[in-house]
């Protein structure tokens, strides 16, 4: 079993960091007075700090142990999950769909398809959203189980339970400004922890110009599948025309649709655990900044992340060949791996609470998202309306504690995939690729109509679902085979993102046909819902005149990421 040694010193830090999670959960629990205070965080937080949390929020088991494994498995081509799958879509959330959800004052994601639609698609969206947050949520909490297990040697279900208990604590206590806080501070304490351990690594193995040797030209007994790709590891694009010549198995339309305009746009522009830290900031100003702030951390994460998987193929040359998602060798366990193989004492404990750190985050951004959808999406207009605002404050909590408790039995889903980030970008192209088509044409084309909206969901969802059953065939509970596979494509990845471009396709084509056969709302149920027709009560003062500094400026700061992100793509072509 793989299992850490950690010294003294070590466990002096951890405790350190536990001690210091819970207090800022504390803290934050003497400022929740209201419902909106535990859920929004009171709509009170500068940009700097939303945006550190907006980041950090992703920066869970989706980027540690995930990208970590698809750089091992994928190689360089990995980063298209950041330069094309990520800051092109934050920069369009900042840019272009903030105004809308902050200007019209909604209090979450599917509370604007209310506004726009009607109750049904309100209701639609609110429930998957619920199930695909606490699958979410169960994927970082079986990363969190992970480390525990390699930390302590306990058990992974033992793990799973005690990481919960201690996410839900601090959740519970502080709501979203205790999870947004601690978000800030883990985002320090993951770069203290990633850091150390991609510049040893590197040392270990001879700097950039040894790894790229060592994988291009490999010696025998090396027999990890990234090896035959030779020098393709390390390429961008090359080998992008066909799914059957590159490491990633996907072609490029199926990278820059499926993954870089469906998936990506899909995720940071409605995903309510990414958008709620906007709509915890001051005004809109701070709301536009938040994503864009966050983009450039996320352009340079991939050294902190992509590089360690490719270490970790240079180390354990048999890393990934069984399959086995609970094996020693698993893609999954390329970070705890490295951790064990070349960092001294100290500095483990350091790399270790980076990790926990990371997982409780992304954990924490899920179950905080789901909480609030819960009470302000379902329990409050369908269940219980006009209680008192401390009810639905008791809600939030209640919700916060059952969220935890689902996430539970969802982190054992994720135990079983080998790659648990083919599992996330499955997850996507379900529940975030079919409704991003629905809100891109919600937000520009006024004539959508109110039913075109849930049929437009209803269909991209079951086109997702379709085509991965048609992908891996479909065996009920270990019984009879009632189909075999009758889709073929390059990798796992390649099936999700082909998954996504149906239920993007799909959704669009239904949400157009509905629309032209049903009526439309007038257009003064649409205002500051819809590009074109404004609020009426739109004012000027929204800006402060702080935040209209050179350096503040939107459409600077978008398009410079954007640019930087041009240039990294040309470099590593």
């Amino acid at each position: 079993m793989l299992k850490l040694s950690l010294s003294a010193v070590d466990y002096v830090i951890l405790i350190i960091y536990f001690v210091i999670v819970v207090a800022i959960g504390a803290l934050a629990r003497r400022a929740v007075a209201t419902s909106e205070d535990f859920l929004l965080a009171g709509r009170s937080l500068p940009a700097w700090i939303t945006g550190l949390a907006f980041i950090a929020a992703n920066l869970g088991a989706l980027e540690i142990l995930g990208q970590a494994a698809n750089g091992a498995q994928y190689g360089l081509m990995t980063a298209h999950f950041y330069w094309i799958g990520a800051v092109p879509a934050m920069v369009f959330l900042g840019l272009v769909m903030m105004p809308f959800y902050y200007g019209s004052r909604v209090r979450s994601v599917p509370e604007y398809l209310r506004l726009r639609f009607n109750k049904p698609t309100h209701v639609f969206n609110a429930l998957t959203f619920a199930v695909s947050s606490v699958l979410i949520a169960g994927v970082n909490l079986f990363a969190l189980a992970l480390i525990l297990e390699a930390l302590l040697g306990w058990s992974l279900y033992f793990s799973i339970i005690v990481g919960a208990v201690f996410v839900g604590l601090y959740i519970t206590l502080g709501g979203l400004s205790g999870a947004i806080y601690n978000e800030v501070l883990q985002f320090f304490v993951i770069l203290a922890g990633l850091i150390p351990l991609v510049v040893v690594g590197l040392y270990r193995v001879g700097g950039w110009h040894g790894l790229t040797q060592k994988i291009e030209h490999p010696g025998l007994g090396e027999h990890t599948p990234l090896y035959q790709w030779g020098h393709k590891a390390f390429t961008l694009w090359e080998g992008t025309g066909s799914s059957s010549t590159n490491p990633l198995g996907a072609s490029w339309f199926a990278i820059v649709f499926g993954l870089g305009f469906v998936l990506s746009f899909g995720y940071w522009t409605t995903n309510f655990a990414e958008v709620q830290r906007c709509l915890a900031a001051k005004n809109l100003s701070a709301a536009r900044r938040t994503p864009l702030i966050g983009a450039y951390p996320k352009i340079f994460i991939p050294a902190l992340t992509i590089i360690p998987g490719l270490i970790a193929v240079v180390t354990f040359p048999k890393l990934g060949l069984s399959g086995d998602p609970n094996s020693e060798l698993a893609y999954n366990k390329a970070i705890p791996l490295l951790m064990g193989q070349f960092l001294p004492s100290g500095v483990l404990g350091v790399a270790v609470t980076g990790l926990l750190a990371a997982f409780m985050a992304g954990m924490a951004a899920n179950v905080s998202s789901f909480n609030t959808v819960v009470t302000y999406d379902l329990w409050q207009p369908y269940v219980r309306r006009g209680r008192s605002d401390a009810y639905y404050l008791n809600v939030g909590r209640a919700a916060t504690v059952v969220g935890i408790v689902v996430g539970i039995f969802t982190a054992l889903i994720a135990s079983g995939y080998n790659n648990i980030m083919n599992y996330i970008q499955l997850l996507f192209s379900v529940f975030n690729a079919p409704l991003f088509a629905t809100f891109i044409i919600a937000m520009f084309w006024k004539r959508a109509t109110p039913w075109a909206g849930l049929a437009g969901l209803i269909a991209g969802t079951v086109g997702a679902l379709v085509t991965h059953l048609l992908y891996t065939g479909l065996i009920l509970f270990g019984g009879p085979t009632l189909f075999e596979p009758v889709l073929h494509f390059g990798s796992a990845q390649d099936a999700n993102f082909w998954g996504a471009i149906v239920a993007f396709v799909a959704d669009a084509i239904v949400t157009v046909i509905v629309s032209l056969v049903t009526k439309p709302k007038p257009d003064s149920q649409l205002r500051g819902l819809v590009h074109g027709l404004a609020r009426l009560d739109t004012r000027e003062e929204e800006v402060p005149a702080s935040d209209r500094v050179w350096f503040r400026n939107p459409m600077l700061l978008g398009f410079t990421a954007l640019g930087l992100c041009a240039v990294l793509n040309v470099i590593f072509y």
